[in-house]
């Protein structure tokens, strides 16, 4: 996993419990999701590989359920997505 998890709760402001619960809930999916879809690269059986690919997807719903309850508690990172959107429209236009 790429963060540490559990963080230490005490060191965490109330006020900012919930999000940093979402955002380790969307790290944790978004590690199943390479871990799924890396074991179904490798996977020779047609089957597996294809119940690996479905849960991968059933994780990246996942993944969207977590990130609407953290733009809904955080509204600075709407904001910084919203910059971050613009920053690669004007990149790659």
């Amino acid at each position: 996993m790429l963060s540490q998890i559990p963080f230490k709760i005490e060191k965490v402001s109330k006020k900012l419990l919930d999000c940093e619960i979402l955002r380790a809930a969307i790290i944790a999916e978004l590690d199943a999701i390479n871990l799924y879809e890396q074991l179904a690269a490798v996977a020779d059986n047609e089957k597996i590989k294809k119940v690996l690919l479905e849960v991968a997807k059933e994780e990246k719903t996942h993944v969207g359920e977590f990130q609407v309850l953290l733009l809904k508690e955080d509204k600075e990172q709407v904001q910084e997505l919203e910059k971050g959107r613009k920053e690669v429209e004007e990149i790659t236009e």
